[in-house]
């Protein structure tokens, strides 16, 4: 079996302030904190002798291999993104960082924000919008139906309410 693996196709390249906030903090962290930290504790395991049999040593060059590639990745991604500010012209559709009201067949009410793929995990609500229900939410309009395929077959949902907050909301 080959090593190989294709590239992923990378995440659309919007976020919220409050997400590229947090990008920028964690890349701070990292690399004024975390990786200074981890490399004198690597240059203290080496100061021992034998580093074959030192998994001081060992797990610390590791960890500095993860902070790096994790800094890399960062700084990319930090590169090419948009960050969006402001609310749509159109207000009354689905645009990213809208906050969605849905209605189930059920009757049952879930509010969820549209977000970047860096950003989904930031609270509860949040959904990437390269997920299958958040590119069926984009620049549709209040009362309109989306159908989505679920792990338990079709759900449908009725647009009820869209709202776009600014920073500090909470869903």
């Amino acid at each position: 079996m080959s090593r190989y693996r294709p590239p992923e196709k990378p995440g659309s390249k919007y976020i919220t302030p409050e997400g590229a906030r947090r990008l920028r903090e964690e890349l701070d962290h990292l690399w004024r904190v975390e990786r200074p930290r981890v490399t004198q504790a690597v240059a203290e395991a080496a100061a021992q002798g034998d580093r074959s049999e030192n998994a001081e040593y060992t797990y610390g060059k590791r960890r500095l291999r993860e902070i790096d590639r994790r800094v890399r990745f960062l700084r990319k991604r930090l590169d090419g993104i948009v960050i969006v500010d402001r609310p749509p012209s159109d207000p009354n559709r689905v645009y990213f960082g809208a906050w969605v009201e849905l209605e189930d067949e059920r009757g049952e009410l879930v509010r969820y924000r549209i977000v970047g793929p860096d950003e989904f995990d930031m609270a509860p609500g949040y959904i990437s919008m390269d997920s299958p229900l958040g590119r069926a939410l984009l620049r549709k309009a209040l009362d309109e139906e989306v159908t989505v395929e679920v792990p338990g077959g079709r759900k449908t949902y009725t647009i009820v309410g869209i709202s776009y907050e600014t920073a500090g909301a909470t869903g």
